[in-house]
């Protein structure tokens, strides 16, 4: 093949997605011609074939969903978990190989190490250095924090440094204004009506980055309904509803290469931050700054610089990295000048982390100690699906009652919290007075079913309660927010209800995917219970 018609064939592929993707799968099937081969590894490819793996990821785990929902003979059901795996494991190579990039291009980027007797100073006598660094900054009518680039934020301070006060983009100043929850609807509607190239700009791609995964989790909601869709249905009247369902997953698809494509372009952002802030104009400022700074500091701190100087200069004689600059020593030197080693520290502290522990340990073993004789203590878990927002969850009470139900979750943590806010209600109609003490493996779950009892405000458990589901529920427990507690309990030690509900929870997704036969499950449910004994009886599920 000529060079030129190699060109012509990336940028083809660099173009066109749908070519690009039927590339890629030919490739992986082994069945592309050589000079197709042979285009698809030229570097300006990694990231497009990364986008384009992570929407054909999608599209095969939907083919075997809908595939089992309409019950495709075994051979065909059999060729198409194959091919899902080997998507997967294309989509994986792929992000291996931009990852390799990445590392190739930051190689040379990283910034020169700061002479030893600066990082010491900054680590032995952090307050004494920064004030010297404020002033430095001050004088220099510079703002406090410029010779640095921030943690988080980055597109924003990017912008800022770099435009010199220009103006954004209209479209561009919407998109970083705006509400959370309407800017996921912006990338909702990116994915389902029209891309919106303003996404890419520096200053709001890191938030796109950021809130992709919502987007992506709504794409999943959609799923889980168009599932539960077609469940509701016989085998014989299931073609549109499918058809709905292969729609749900197009979309997700689609939600899933634009959150890659964030992910990419946010990871593209900090390299060239990094490729700034380590070159240039801006890397001269920092160290003007900061040698300026440890000037100050000598001169304010004299006795400290003194000590700083004549401790570096004898570590330097006898360390092996001292060609390199001594990139790693700073921290056991500053030790050293706070009057404390590491051994020290760890002796000093072994007796607080021991107590430490026994009280964690008596929180995981012992949380029933202080609960009122008449609590009615039950334990809640969750089960979630892989490719759509059907969960299951489960739970077991000391009463001898249990319970099952499927749900809509965006996260295992909203799994949880649905599942602890179902038997909680379940109970509540049962027991007029008693308290209820509601148990979950979920730390996650835990504290946000507690944030939301103890301030009486639904709306700070949301960011855990992303789907109506799980707020509404929430809402009606919080009417009886007197009389709740929930508290995490370690999973999978033993405790008999902790397991009854695991696997209650196991069976209702099952049984909610369509998974199971309704008869299969009566049995499953009845096995489960037996392991607790005649006491224990099931009560109709309620989400």
């Amino acid at each position: 093949m000529t060079i030129t018609g190699h060109t012509e064939l990336v940028c083809r592929f660099a173009e066109d997605f749908t070519a690009l993707q039927e590339a890629v799968l030919a490739r992986m099937n082994g069945i592309c011609a050589a000079e197709t081969a042979a285009a698809l590894e030229h570097a300006s490819l990694a990231r497009p074939i990364a986008i384009a793996l992570a929407h054909a990821d999608v599209l095969a785990r939907g083919d075997v969903r809908r595939a089992e929902l309409s019950a495709q003979p075994p051979e065909r059901l059999r060729r198409l978990r194959e091919h899902a795996r080997k998507v997967r494991r294309a989509r994986s190579r792929a992000d291996a190989v931009c990852k390799e990039q990445r590392a190739r291009r930051l190689a040379g980027l990283s910034r020169p190490v700061d002479m030893l007797e600066l990082r010491v100073a900054r680590s032995a006598y952090p307050d004494a250095y920064a004030s010297t660094l404020r002033e430095e900054l001050r004088d220099r009518g510079l703002p406090e924090g410029t010779p640095q680039a921030p943690e988080s934020d980055l597109a924003r301070w990017a912008w800022d440094q770099r435009s010199a006060g220009s103006e954004l983009p209209a479209p561009v100043r919407e998109l970083e204004d705006c509400h959370d929850d309407a800017f996921i609807q912006a990338l909702l509607r990116d994915a389902r009506e029209e891309e919106n190239p303003y996404l890419l700009h520096d200053a709001v791609v890191e938030r796109w980055s950021r809130h992709a995964r919502s987007a992506l989790v709504w794409g999943r909601y959609a799923i889980g309904q168009a599932e539960r869709d077609v469940l509701a249905c016989p085998l014989f009247a299931r073609r549109p509803r499918l058809d709905a369902l292969e729609d749900a997953y197009q979309d997700a698809a689609v939600l899933a290469a634009r959150a890659r494509e964030a992910k990419l372009q946010v990871a593209d952002l900090r390299d060239r931050i990094q490729a700034w802030v380590a070159t240039g104009p801006f890397a001269e400022l920092v160290a003007q700054c900061r040698a300026a700074a440890l000037e100050r500091f000598a001169t304010d701190e004299p006795q400290s610089w003194h000590r700083v100087r004549e401790l570096t200069a004898r570590h330097r004689a006898d360390c092996a990295e001292r060609t390199y600059g001594c990139p790693q020593c700073h921290r056991a030197l500053a030790t050293v000048l706070t009057d404390g080693s590491p051994a020290d520290t760890d002796e000093d502290n072994a007796g607080e982390r021991s107590t430490a522990t026994a009280l964690a340990d008596r929180d995981r073993y012992a949380v029933l100690a202080d609960l009122p004789s008449t609590a009615v203590v039950a334990v809640a878990d969750a089960a979630v699906g892989d490719e759509s927002a059907l969960c299951g969850y489960g739970w077991a009470a000391e009463d001898g009652t249990t319970g099952c139900g499927d749900s809509m979750a965006s996260s295992s943590g909203e799994a949880e919290v649905i599942g602890i806010c179902a038997a909680a209600l379940s109970l509540l109609d049962r027991h007029e007075e008693a308290p209820i003490v509601l148990l979950c493996d979920s730390t996650e779950a835990v504290e946000a079913a507690n944030a939301a009892l103890d301030s009486a405000d639904p709306t700070v458990a949301h960011r855990t309660l992303l789907f109506p589901e799980g707020r509404h529920l929430m809402d009606r427990l919080l009417r009886h927010r007197h009389r709740v507690q929930v508290r995490w309990l370690k999973g999978h030690i033993g405790h008999d209800l902790n397991e009854t509900a695991d696997a209650l929870a196991g069976l209702a997704l099952r049984r909610a995917a369509g998974r199971i036969s309704p008869s299969a499950a009566r049995k499953e449910e009845a096995r489960i219970l037996r392991t607790l004994g005649p006491r224990h009886r099931p009560l109709s599920a309620a989400a």
